[in-house]
């Protein structure tokens, strides 16, 4: 039996209507990832700390009170990089390390990197980029692109029209759907797509999230565009849950992801039986991110525990570990090790669903030149993480 007392991990923890279990598919997979039992280990102890929409104010308030009143060992959660300038002060009082998720909402930019904060980045932005480039060299000029305006106020468009020019492509169409106070679900489609049926575009990409996407893929099959103009999604339209419910139409798309379920690589599969066996749910992002997480926390803990967070923040800066959908490091100024997005023609019908890898799509790192003029003409006001609405 361990004489080390418990580590305790305060984390941030955001509402999401859209994945209200993200917290604890997060926390399952990282005990996993360490190869603690979730319901019997008593070596780590979560403490959540609500931040409403995980805006800055709230992430603020509830770092200092994890840190100054319940005196976590580590700071972690749910975030948005716009939070991370207002807790570096408090992180760096303390000198205990940050370890910090977030869905890649944003191409980071840290105009000061503090080596006490740590980064489990999805980079939703790399699988849009190259989502962008292979569109581009696949259908060539003319796409358009389509969201409402909370999705238009990430990168995600931002990047897949950087994939776009990468690949020698010019102008790209866009449309953002109008906010209505009263209705902030209303989405009227019906003259759009008219105006593709005359124009139309090369492709579509459509960037939606959650009931919004799933309307607008039902909507898309009754449009009679479907399969005349090819359909361009953006990841989190295709989760498995979303699928599941359009498994009886028929439907086809294409999109590109970093990592797949189905992938029969022996480390992902470990990952997912471990997961739905223990969880009673198909394996996930959130879990995925967790687990990624606890593979290098099962090899930090040692040190942890002996509360040497000299040791801890020198491993994390230079430390990669070979997860279930390859190398993942946590650390911007080593290079985040770059993903490889697998780009996806989905089809469903009579019940089905099938992924087809078409292709492999390249990272960038993300202090690339060609992502400097996102940084400095996409300015946004967006606080929350992407998915906390």
């Amino acid at each position: 039996m361990s004489t080390y007392p418990i580590l305790t991990i305060g984390f941030l923890t955001p509402y999401s209507g859209i994945y209200p279990f993200f917290s604890q598919h997060l926390i399952t997979g990282w005990l996993l990832g360490m190869g603690l039992d979730p319901a019997r280990q008593r070596t780590i102890r979560f403490i959540p700390e609500f931040t409403n929409m995980g805006g800055i104010k709230a992430s603020e308030e509830a770092a200092r009170k994890l840190l100054f009143f319940n005196r976590v060992d580590i700071l972690s959660g749910l975030i948005s990089y716009k939070s991370v300038p207002d807790l570096i002060p408090l992180i760096e009082k303390e000198k205990r390390p940050a370890f910090f998720f977030d869905m890649g909402e944003y191409v980071p930019h840290f105009s000061y990197l503090s080596p006490d904060v740590f980064y489990a980045s999805h980079q939703l932005w790399q699988s849009q980029y190259a989502l962008g480039h292979w569109a581009q060299s696949t259908w060539g000029n003319g796409g358009h692109m389509i969201m409402p305006v909370y999705e238009a106020g990430y990168h995600l468009n931002s990047t897949f029209q950087q994939g776009v020019a990468a690949a020698g492509g010019g102008s790209l169409q866009l449309t953002v759907l109008p906010f209505d106070q009263q209705d902030p679900h209303k989405m009227e489609l019906d003259n759009i797509f008219a105006g593709w049926k005359k124009e139309r575009p090369a492709y579509v990409h459509a960037i939606f999230c959650g009931s919004m996407g799933l309307r607008f893929l039902q909507q898309w099959v009754q449009s009679g565009l479907h399969k005349e103009v090819p359909l361009l999604v953006h990841e989190a339209m295709v989760y498995d849950n979303i699928l599941e419910d359009l498994k009886q139409v028929d439907l086809e798309l294409y999109t590109s992801r970093s990592w797949i379920k189905e992938d029969e690589s022996r480390a992902n599969q470990v990952f997912v039986k471990q997961f739905e066996k223990l969880a009673q749910q198909p394996a996930n992002i959130y879990a995925l991110m967790g687990y990624e997480a606890g593979l290098v926390w099962k090899e930090l803990l040692p040190h942890a525990q002996k509360k040497d967070w000299d040791k801890v923040k020198q491993q994390l800066r230079t430390e990669v570990i070979q997860g279930p959908r390859g190398e993942k490091n946590f650390y911007p100024l080593s290079g985040f090790a770059l993903p490889s997005s697998n780009i996806l023609k989905i089809t469903t019908n009579g019940n089905n669903i099938r992924k087809i890898i078409l292709d492999q799509g390249k990272g960038m790192r993300f202090d690339a030149k060609e992502f400097k003029v996102i940084h400095d003409e996409s300015v946004s006001g967006w606080q929350n993480p992407f998915l906390c609405i």
